[in-house]
């Protein structure tokens, strides 16, 4: 029984034949992460869960617009990323990728450990449905804005129909 990594993990492997052996170290060797562990671990700790772009783009509009929110509420499911108690809004912004937003270009799949991310991605879709139902059951309207919505050719329309659902939840309340 020989020892053979893949990338960072190690791989139990059978091999009878020792020039076999090396080409099959050398095929994992090359299949390995273009990164080091070190690097690829400082890549992944710079991405932040909290004050991301799009988000700080939607606060400063809303702000802008004079809305006044809270942050990241622990007391609601799924923590989301602004609340307007006022107008019974919350806003999730939602990363392409991380939340596997169907039909855009911004989320594909890695290819390398695909059903990781697979299994990854639908856990966070998941969440993200259980929080929305139970947001709503408590009577609360839920807007989600993904990243790609926020760039430049759709931010007017973005900004506007959040504009638009805000003011009219602010109707339905004073009703």
């Amino acid at each position: 029984m020989r020892q053979l990594y893949k990338g960072n993990f190690l791989r139990q492997k059978t091999v009878k034949n020792p020039c076999w052996e090396k080409q099959l170290i050398a095929s994992f060797l090359l299949m390995a992460d273009v990164h080091t562990t070190e690097v690829r671990s400082y890549n992944m700790s710079r991405i932040r869960a909290k004050d991301t772009k799009p988000e700080l783009m939607v606060r400063r509009f809303l702000f802008s617009q004079g809305f006044r929110y809270r942050l990241h509420d622990k007391k609601l499911k799924g923590k989301p990323d602004i609340v307007l108690s006022k107008y019974k809004t919350v806003i999730f912004i939602h990363g392409c990728f991380w939340h596997g937003h169907e039909g855009c270009r911004y989320f594909v799949v890695p290819k390398t450990r695909s059903e990781w991310w697979v299994d990854k991605i639908n856990t966070n879709k998941s969440k993200d449905k259980v929080a929305f139902k139970e947001l709503t059951d408590k009577g609360w309207k839920v807007l989600t804005i993904w990243e790609c919505e926020l760039k430049q050719k759709a931010l007017k329309d973005t900004f506007g129909r959040l504009l638009q659902n805000l003011i009219d939840n602010e109707e339905i309340a004073n009703s």
